[in-house]
């Protein structure tokens, strides 16, 4: 399965857009549980600082990865990590 890479703010990097905690370096980023606060991710996207995401469902992967801002997603159930995301998005 291809996994997806998204920009890691503005650092010159890229990350998996889907991977387990523990497994990338995240330091300076703003960590969130959900994306409900919208101009928090905004700011924080306009400063240049990633935006990562901890996740437990299937439903707060897509919602976050909805979001041009977030940069990774992480989850602690490495099941997860098994998802067609382009069949969740595209059907």
């Amino acid at each position: 399965m291809i996994r997806r890479e998204r920009w890691f703010g503005g650092t010159g990097r890229k990350v998996p857009e889907l991977a387990l905690v523990g497994t990338i370096d995240i330091t300076g980023a703003l960590q969130l549980d959900d994306v409900t606060g919208v101009e928090q991710l905004r700011k924080a996207h306009a400063d240049g600082i990633p935006v990562v995401v901890h996740a437990g469902s299937v439903e707060e992967i897509t919602a976050a990865l909805a979001r041009p801002e977030v940069s990774c997603v992480l989850v602690a159930d490495e099941s997860l990590l098994a998802l067609d995301l382009a069949d969740l998005t595209y059907g």
